[in-house]
């Protein structure tokens, strides 16, 4: 199937899944019968072509599986002679008096729902990157820095943890808003993440997964209207975003930050992700989104990468740290601290974050310390460290990327002889 279909289903499965859990209650039987029914549109469009109404399409067929599974789940009911709390009857009664609404956008709710309290944090961001975001189990894992059979086995306990508290799936009250608001916002900073730097494959972004999380984070922003957080997680996106078509060349090669041409970067959505940090910042309490959009505007104003105000990156990236453990933010630190204090500085940081089991294997890692040591001028441990790099990471363009730096090291060590 081509791109375009391809993100076509991408794009539906989240609206079918979420059209036939509100009909059916049934979590895991609905997932399985919307990736049926994604499987038959991948098998069938590509010959008979994309229908008029697709969601309804995929719907349909989802709801064929789902009627299939209600009669084989009453036999087998039938022959155990169970007692169950709902009937096979009952369970073929919509949740709503109305058949399924096809162009209902069931998305939010969803995301909600699979923020569910009976979940641990990191299980509900699992189950709804999968459910909602279309990551897969591997992506998943990265984002995690767990190994893939790990991620497998915590969104399946997952399913059945969220099916067995007999989760309902309605419009959020100001409650459950309130109680699953950090999960949520997590789930999104993940996809978008995943889909500004794709972890996994052959392509450097997926422009399909980062431009459904901003839609849904405006979503969410529009629903709480006065969560600082939920702003600056918005901010984040759009600043970030606003650099996507300079980060890649014609053959789509990584340009990095200090090689981008900054008059392609999106002058609107700078000028709204600053206007959205100022007035996050300007409620109160500060959060780690709201630092990271903070950040983010700093690299955006910027004249050039040489003129970027290290300084208050490196302050706003000490805060974090106080913040989180994440190891992420504490890397970025130390490439803040690098380009104040010098590539030294930098190395130091690094040693001590090496000893975290979470980052001692990551690309990452290796990348950056390949960096700092082409800073210093010493092209043999940079050669070594972006070779490791470029073993360690599963996405291709940033594995060309890694093997074009050493090869331009050696190259300039073979010169220089």
């Amino acid at each position: 199937m081509d791109r375009v279909n391809i993100h076509l289903l991408r794009d539906l499965a989240p609206l079918a899944l979420g059209a036939l859990v509100r009909r059916y209650r049934d979590f895991s039987a609905a997932e399985d019968a919307v990736q049926e029914a994604l499987l038959a549109a991948a098998t069938q469009w590509p010959v008979q072509g994309v229908p008029d109404n697709p969601l309804g399409w995929v719907v349909q067929v989802g709801r064929r599986r789902m009627t299939d599974w209600v009669r084989a789940e009453a036999a087998r009911r039938r022959r155990e002679e169970l007692d169950a709390e709902r009937s096979p009857e009952e369970l073929m009664v919509p949740a709503f008096d109305s058949e399924i609404e096809p162009e209902r956008d069931d998305t939010l709710d969803l995301l909600f729902m699979c923020c569910h309290p009976e979940l641990t944090r990191s299980s509900a961001i699992a189950l709804t990157l999968r459910a909602v975001g279309g990551l897969t189990t591997a992506e998943i894992a990265n984002a995690f820095l767990v190994p893939e059979a790990t991620m497998a086995q915590r969104i399946s306990r997952a399913k059945q943890t969220i099916q067995q508290a007999g989760a309902r799936f309605n419009a959020p009250s100001t409650a459950e808003r309130s109680q699953r608001l950090a999960t949520v916002l997590h789930v999104l900073y993940l996809v978008f993440n995943e889909g500004y730097s794709t972890s996994v494959g052959s392509a450097l972004q997926r422009v399909d997964l980062s431009a459904e999380a901003i839609r849904l984070t405006r979503a969410v922003v529009a629903l709480v209207t006065d969560d600082a957080e939920a702003r600056g997680l918005l901010a984040l996106m759009l600043l970030t975003d606003a650099r996507r078509v300079a980060r890649s060349g014609p053959q789509g090669e990584i340009v990095p930050l200090d090689e981008q041409d900054r008059s392609s970067w999106d002058r609107a959505q700078i000028e709204e992700g600053i206007k959205l940090v100022e007035q996050a910042l300007s409620r109160g309490a500060v959060g780690p989104y709201q630092l990271q959009a903070a950040i983010a505007a700093l690299h955006d104003q910027a004249p050039s990468h040489d003129q970027t105000d290290w300084e208050q990156i490196r302050a706003l990236y000490g805060l974090l740290l106080k913040m989180s453990d994440n190891p992420m933010i504490a890397l970025n630190h130390a490439i803040a601290v690098a380009m104040v204090e010098g590539p030294a500085a930098g190395l130091r940081l690094l040693e001590e974050l090496g000893k975290d089991r979470r980052l001692a294997t990551h690309h990452r890692l290796a990348a950056v310390r390949g960096h700092l040591h082409e800073r210093q001028g010493d092209d043999a441990q940079a050669i070594v460290q972006y070779q490791l790099a470029a073993e360690r990471t599963a996405s291709l363009p940033e594995r060309n990327y890694l093997q074009l730096k050493v090869s331009r090291l050696r190259t300039k060590s073979l010169a220089s002889e």
